[in-house]
Formats: C-alpha cells, structure tokens, sequence
C-alpha cells in the first residue's frame, strides 16, 4: 500500500511539474513571493507525504481492498482525471493571439466554476482516505483553504 500511495503522490507531481508545464502556451507571469512561497509548501509537503509513507505509516494486510483504500484511490483517480481534463480545457479556451477573458465550458465547469480547483481537492481528499494518515489529511485540508479561496476569486 505505502508504494501504490506514493506512486499516487508521485505521478501527480511528475505531471503538474514536468508534463503540465509543457502543455502551457503561454502564461502570465508568477510573482516571485508566490513561486517560493509555493516551492517551499511542495518541499515541505514532499518531505512529509514521502516521510510518513515511507517511514511511519503501516497498513494491515489486505489494505489495498479496503473499502477506504479502495474509495479514497478511485476520489484520488477521478480527480486527476477531473483536474487534467479542466487544465485542457482552460488551455484551450483561446485561440493564439487571442486576448480577453472566456468562460471554460465543458466537462465539471458545467457544474462548478473552478473545475480544475475542486478536480485537485477531490484527488487530495480521496488521497487523504486512502492513506488514512494525518499528514495526509493536513496536506487535504491545506489544499482545500488554499484552492477554495481561490476559486472563490476566479468565480467573481
């Protein structure tokens, strides 16, 4: 259990910094404050995530059928799929040299505004179930005030 869970936590990473940023057109620019800012949370976060599944958290045999384990990996899968799925769209949404605000449509964003916010706090809640660990729920819960007060921001 402890590698599939850190091979969860790994693949998102591996794709929002290595495949994501390559995907990317063209981007405003991020301020500096906030590039280390959030450099220092994924540090520290990583260190974490990595150290209590590597180290400290310990799974009974047959937990990777366990309806927790098994509810909280498909939450975490369907929410990469959401999150992926609502960077494309966003991605997409201008055609080059177009400038100007545009209102994504399609996939979540039918029903919700920051489709690609509430895609990643879904992934990092069915996370949290599937680890069942308390660092793992601190890293949920961060992701949740962090994105949720700025999807409230994007809504208005």
């Amino acid at each position: 259990p402890n590698r599939v869970l850190l091979g969860c936590f790994l693949l998102h990473y591996a794709h929002r910094s290595l495949i994501f940023p390559l995907l990317i057109r063209e981007g405003k620019p991020t301020p500096l404050l906030t590039f280390v800012l959030a450099l220092l949370f994924c540090v520290f976060n990583g260190y974490l995530q990595g150290r209590s599944l590597t180290t400290y958290a310990t799974y009974p045999p047959g937990w990777l059928g366990d309806a927790r384990f098994i509810t909280g990996f498909l939450g975490w899968l369907i929410g990469m799929a959401i999150n992926i799925h609502s960077d494309h769209i966003l991605r997409n949404l201008r055609k080059p040299g177009e400038t100007g605000y545009k209102i994504p449509r399609g996939g979540m964003f039918e029903y919700v505004s920051g489709a690609n916010f509430f895609g990643e706090i879904l992934e990092w809640f069915g996370f949290a179930l599937a680890c069942c660990t308390i660092e793992s729920l601190a890293f949920a819960l961060c992701t949740l005030f962090i994105l949720s007060s700025r999807a409230r921001q994007h809504h208005k």
